[in-house]
């Protein structure tokens, strides 16, 4: 049995899934407290640029030391950063990361190795967004961060 399909036909399904990924991408942004602020455009810019990734519960999603190459958010499920606190001595847990949490950044920030382990606690979904999106679409962070300063006071 052989379907076919025509032109028009599947370009309409394919802009209409990048649409509902995207639209749900922009509403997860606008959950994040760093990002919130951020105006339409830029969200959907970077809402276009996200890579979703699941995880099984005990995989490493950041490995301490490796060059940092992407920025995270937790998508869904739960995790946490491991970290050697004492050479020679197993990791410890240092933080714990819920859905709307990120991490990686300050890798990508200061171009720096990976300060910790970032290891799924349950079966996650995250979406990553590589270092060129990271600098081009978020660049410093500066901006957004100024704008998020009342936040902090």
């Amino acid at each position: 049995m052989i379907y076919a399909l025509d032109r028009q036909t599947f370009n309409h399904i394919v802009k209409d899934a990048s649409i509902r990924r995207r639209e749900k991408y922009e509403e997860f942004l606008k959950k994040i407290p760093l990002l919130e602020t951020m105006d339409d455009y830029e969200r959907t810019q970077v809402a276009e640029a996200f890579k979703d990734t699941k995880y099984k519960a005990g995989d490493t999603i950041i490995k301490e030391g490796d060059e940092g190459k992407e920025l995270y958010f937790l998508v869904n499920g739960e995790a946490f950063a491991s970290k050697i606190l004492t050479p020679g001595e197993p990791p410890k847990e240092v933080k714990s990361y819920v859905p709307g949490d990120y991490f990686g950044e300050m890798a990508l920030l200061r171009n720096e190795p990976r300060a910790a382990s970032i290891i799924a606690r349950t079966d996650c979904q995250c979406v990553s967004m590589d270092r060129h999106s990271f600098k081009r679409l978020l660049g410093p962070l500066d901006n957004i961060l100024k704008r998020n300063i009342d936040l902090y006071v």
